[in-house]
């Protein structure tokens, strides 16, 4: 892109790339220098396909001219750069998200869709028309100056979140995690944090990644099961990224703005401090939700304000407050299983089985359905099958 300045056809020539590796390298062995080899043959692949269109001539010469030295394919890293173009204020915040995603992150265009509750069609015409809309800007590949990169922060943070999430816990598939999305989005958090050292929001994202990821090794068992948090073997929790995560949200103390990605991390800090699960300071995370409620409003945060007061006071209170979510969060899997958890503390194994059984139902990722109709399967020993009606 920052060679020959055409988003699409770049793309198209490292896809290219990229197959031509796939097909070679086992045959031909990984070269001394993957990277370079990947950029001369989408190069050449690129060149190639400007050779066959009536303007070639003049093409040839532009892309000569722009060549730069071979030192420059090994070393440089342009993905910040394209993260922040990705980010561009002509476009929507959608398309900016489903952009990156595909263009930084690496998802699918079907995995973009799933999360946007569209169809992949919808979804590739989007992001073709946020290509075009970048390419009729005309903005240089050049990575923004410091007047415009506070306008393009907030929606470049939200990007490296989503793609985090994505690879932390996946919406879907066989498998929980999605180790190489969760590390680029960790990767390109540290980027981040490098160009912009004092915005406590961008310190607050790192650390919460870091804090978050240090669960991963814990969170499955041997053959992929799902662990979750109460029940997790903390000897093999990544007490470096604990530790380097708690650093710097103590750096980041002071420093504006406090959002929500600070907050999460403090929350995310609560969690890690505790040697067993019984030591968790719920009181503590219940006042950090209740801040982060306030900033947000978003449902979400109160499921897990509610999971907090369950724990903090009690199961009936926590029930209370996750009623206040139920239109907003209608048919959303964790609702229902938040609820079963809860109903399952008060004693109301029925009303538990069926909420266990509709989250099971409704998640689109295979761990976590096998968790939940297993917790469901548990509670049905030695009962009664409820009607098909309920």
């Amino acid at each position: 892109m920052r060679r020959y300045g055409d988003f699409d056809t770049a793309e198209d020539a490292v896809q290219e790339a990229l197959l031509a590796a796939a097909t070679r390298w086992p045959q031909d062995g990984v070269p001394e220098e993957p990277r370079g080899w990947l950029v001369q043959t989408a190069s050449r692949r690129l060149i190639d396909q400007w050779r066959s269109e009536r303007s070639r001539r003049d093409r040839e010469a532009l892309a000569s001219r722009q060549e730069p030295p071979a030192h420059e394919v090994y070393g440089e890293d342009d993905t910040l750069t394209v993260l922040f173009m990705c980010c561009h204020p002509a476009l929507t915040p959608a398309s900016a998200i489903a952009l990156t995603l595909r263009a930084v992150g690496g998802l699918t265009t079907a995995e973009i869709a799933s999360a946007f509750l569209v169809d992949e069609g919808t979804m590739a015409q989007r992001i073709s028309r946020a290509k075009r809309t970048i390419e009729a800007s005309g903005e240089p590949f050049r990575p923004p100056s410091p007047e415009e990169r506070p306008a393009r922060v907030r929606l470049v943070l939200h990007v490296l979140y989503l793609i985090f999430n994505e690879g932390y816990t996946s919406t879907a598939g066989a498998e929980l995690h999605r180790a190489e999305l969760s590390d680029e989005a960790i990767r390109m958090a540290r980027l981040t944090h490098r160009v912009l050292p004092d915005d406590g929001e961008v310190a607050g994202l790192l650390a919460l990644m870091l804090l978050i990821d240090a669960r991963r090794l814990a969170r499955t068992t041997a053959d992929g099961e799902l662990v979750p948090l109460a029940e997790q073997d903390r000897t093999l929790w990544n007490s470096a990224q604990i530790a380097e995560g708690t650093a710097i949200l103590d750096d980041a103390m002071g420093k504006p703005p406090l959002g929500e990605y600070r907050i999460q991390a403090a929350i995310a800090a609560v969690h890690d401090r505790a040697e067993r699960a019984e030591d968790t300071d719920w009181t503590q995370i219940l006042g950090l939700y209740e801040l982060l409620e306030q900033l947000t409003d978003n449902p979400v945060v109160t499921l897990n304000r509610a999971v907090a007061v369950a724990m903090a006071e009690a199961p009936e209170a926590g029930l209370l407050v996750l009623a206040s979510v139920d239109e907003r969060l209608a048919g959303h899997y964790r609702l229902d299983a938040v609820r079963a958890h809860m109903l399952e503390m008060t004693g109301d194994t029925e009303g538990a089985f069926l909420h266990y059984r509709a989250a099971a139902s409704r998640t689109t990722s295979l761990p976590e359905r096998r968790y939940l109709s297993m917790k469901a399967a548990a509670l049905r020993q030695g009962g009664t099958e409820p009607p098909a009606a309920a």
